[in-house]
């Protein structure tokens, strides 16, 4: 049973519904011991689980660190692209993790992308071509109880504008 804080009024669509079973069975993502509960049929909602177990506990018997870094990865990224669409450019660029209390039981994580985050975000690429982006997601236990926390930079730019810029530095490493 899923926790009373990742109760939603998204739904699921028969299209994130496969791309989740899909992701759930790629090996680098299994291999995290993390499982992808729901993702929204608008890809602006993600639910994970990650529980305690032989492949993520660690010397002191708690889950361990890189196993929830590694789990929470992609996301945001991913999430991202889906929504805004092939004319942008997505790269998470940097991530961090703060730990707050050992995590001896399952854990979850909700990962959400709001409308007013995503008309920022086309805002300020439509004002100069890119822009960078921290989200912020926590591994909570079922009490709520905040074990981890973590922080990724995401990059979006503007499909012309990378591509523009992209080529400017290749031309510029050739003059040297």
């Amino acid at each position: 049973m899923k926790p009373a804080f990742l109760q939603t009024t998204r739904r699921e669509s028969f299209r994130t519904w496969r791309f989740r079973q899909l992701l759930n069975w790629y090996p680098m993502y299994f291999g995290t011991g993390g499982k992808i509960l729901f993702w929204s049929g608008d890809w602006r909602e993600v639910h994970l689980r990650l529980r305690r177990s032989i492949w993520t506990y660690n010397y002191v018997g708690t889950i361990f660190g890189g196993s929830m870094f590694a789990a929470a990865d992609p996301f945001y990224m991913v999430m991202l692209l889906r929504i805004l669409g092939s004319q942008y450019v997505v790269w998470d660029k940097a991530g961090q993790i703060r730990f707050r209390k050992p995590g001896r039981a399952t854990l979850y994580a909700r990962f959400e992308i709001t409308d007013e985050q995503i008309d920022a975000i086309r805002r300020d690429v439509a004002a100069s071509g890119q822009t960078e982006r921290t989200f912020s997601v926590q591994w909570l236990d079922k009490d709520g109880l905040v074990h981890a926390e973590i922080e990724r930079l995401c990059y979006i730019a503007d499909k012309q504008h990378y591509e523009q810029r992209k080529s400017d530095q290749q031309r510029s490493r050739f003059q040297r």
